[in-house]
């Protein structure tokens, strides 16, 4: 259990110090337009929304954590985490991105997003590697219902700007 918080707080700290680097394969996610109307005090947060963690930056992490290589510069990481690791990099700076806005409920709404996107990401990642059928069962339920709810906080924010 220490080892896993101690893995999280790394984690956590090296996501907030990464640099942007170039999307490879994935996907940059992005947060509806009304979500980088009006930050606080004028902040230009777009090019907080493409930081993304490519093979080298985890492998980085990795190694900055204490977990061994495989010689060949690979972290032994199991793909699962390096998966995780990964999205976690598109959805943490548009939840931070979204939870800057002026408005107290858009930017409720726009953090949530880009949250519930991160879970669906993860489960995604369990239904890809995960074995238990408890597990994968509740990786579809969260996918089911957080989709649902981005979509109505979607309509909600194209409704609010009007």
């Amino acid at each position: 259990m220490n080892t896993q918080l101690t893995l999280i707080a790394g984690l956590c700290a090296a996501v907030s110090l990464a640099a942007p680097a170039s999307a490879q394969d994935t996907e940059m996610f992005q947060l509806p337009p009304q979500c980088s109307d009006t930050p606080l005090g004028g902040m230009d947060m777009a090019g907080m929304q493409g930081s993304m963690m490519d093979d080298d930056m985890v492998d980085d992490m990795g190694q900055d954590m204490g977990m061994s290589h495989d010689g060949h510069g690979g972290a032994m990481m199991p793909e699962h985490v390096r998966e995780n690791m990964a999205k976690m990099m598109v959805t943490m700076p548009a939840m931070q991105q979204g939870m800057m806005q002026q408005d107290a409920d858009i930017a409720f709404a726009c953090g949530m997003i880009a949250h519930h996107q991160a879970a669906i990401d993860m489960a995604a990642v369990v239904l890809d590697h995960g074995q238990d059928p408890e597990m994968r069962s509740l990786a579809e339920e969260i996918i089911s219902a957080q989709t649902r709810e981005i979509d109505f906080m979607t309509q909600w924010l194209e409704s609010a700007a009007n």
